[in-house]
């Protein structure tokens, strides 16, 4: 069974966003650093691009086509025109091969392979220790090995980082498993509560049999169920806005005296379910009709009005019916179940 205490992964996660939000930074941190490595790199191309086309009207005609290749981004074709011009000029193998180390290296180009960028430099140093271009292939060397220690250093804090987001992830996913399960278990906690309020009132009813007679005392606000003379349950009750005296006329808002019985009910109420009592009787149409007034109708035994449930208890603090005995919505759903049609109902003052 899933405990509310088992989220105690949320902790973690929170350390895991505050560590991946570290480690965010600490790779924009290292990206900048790259960056300025690129930044650095190819100023250093371009301050070494007027060395390349440098030279005699000759060396500039070899190179021409490999460089106006290279000036147009296509850096695969210009390194094809290099290795053609390896093979027509020997004497111009070290220049060659430093140029192809620039453009192996090349920030711009999507291609770039800086192995092959330092095969070419280091070639260069080895065979041709006297050129010009010895100088500027060692310094090229160092700057590449910078550059490749900063993107192996960069590839594992970006690692890492995707490692925490999958953890995050991972946290993220078990709270809304637990909080699923979490409510899933409120859903059955509060179907097992209903049914064992249900389960007590089938007890209760069968333990005690249906009502057989219904007491009504306005003074005291109270309402009891009895049965063979037994009392069932009693209840607290609202009654009439005007409730001394018996229900004269239609209208005075008083609550009937006298012997009736329950002769109808109705589980689609406005006030939830009512049973209803036989007023008037025979006594109370003969006192209207002496009095020329309309005896009235329709007093009720009924729960709160639909949409004031949340009132409880606090609904008996004010006489608030029109003549009617009111309960609560659950104390009238128990009075339903007891009391059967024909039921007595005696209403003293």
């Amino acid at each position: 069974m899933v405990h509310i205490s088992d989220i105690s992964g949320i902790r973690p996660v929170l350390q895991s966003s505050n560590i991946l939000l570290t480690n965010t930074k600490a790779y924009a941190d290292k990206k900048q650093s790259k960056l300025g490595e690129h930044l650095y790199f190819f100023l250093v191309c371009i301050i070494i691009t007027p060395i390349l086309i440098c030279g005699c009207s000759h060396s500039r005609a070899i190179f021409k086509e490999a460089n106006d290749f290279f000036s147009q981004g296509n850096y695969k074709a210009s390194l094809s025109k290099y290795e053609q011009i390896i093979e027509k000029y020997p004497a111009k193998v070290d220049r060659v091969l430093f140029e192809m180390g620039i453009i192996y290296a090349y920030p711009r180009n999507e291609q770039k392979d800086y192995q092959k960028s330092l095969e070419c430099f280091q070639k260069l140093i080895k065979d041709f220790p006297e050129s010009q271009y010895r100088q500027d292939s060692e310094m090229m060397i160092f700057q590449i090995h910078n550059v490749t220690i900063k993107d192996k250093t960069i590839a594992a804090q970006q690692t890492q980082i995707e490692t925490f987001q999958q953890q995050v992830k991972s946290k993220v996913d078990e709270i809304i498993t637990l909080q699923k399960e979490i409510e899933a278990l409120k859903q059955q906690v509060k179907s097992k509560e209903n049914e064992i309020v249900t389960l007590k009132k089938e007890i209760f009813a069968s333990q005690n049999g249906p009502a057989d007679k219904i007491l009504i005392e306005k003074k005291e606000r109270r309402l009891t169920l009895f049965s063979k003379g037994k009392v069932l349950k009693t209840y607290k009750i609202a009654l009439g806005g005007n409730p001394d005296g018996p229900k004269e006329r239609q209208g005075d808002n008083k609550t009937p005296e006298g012997t009736y019985v329950i002769d109808s009910r109705n589980k689609d109420s406005r006030h939830h379910i009512s049973l209803h009592i036989s007023y008037p009787n025979e006594k109370d149409k003969k006192r209207a009709k002496e009095l020329g007034v309309s005896p009235g109708g329709d007093i009720m035994i009924h729960g709160i009005k639909n949409g004031f449930s949340w009132a409880g208890d606090f609904h008996t603090r004010v006489d608030w019916t029109k003549g009617c005995i009111a309960v609560t919505d659950e104390e009238i759903e128990e009075i339903n179940s007891l009391v059967p049609n024909g039921t007595i109902v005696e209403i003293r003052p």
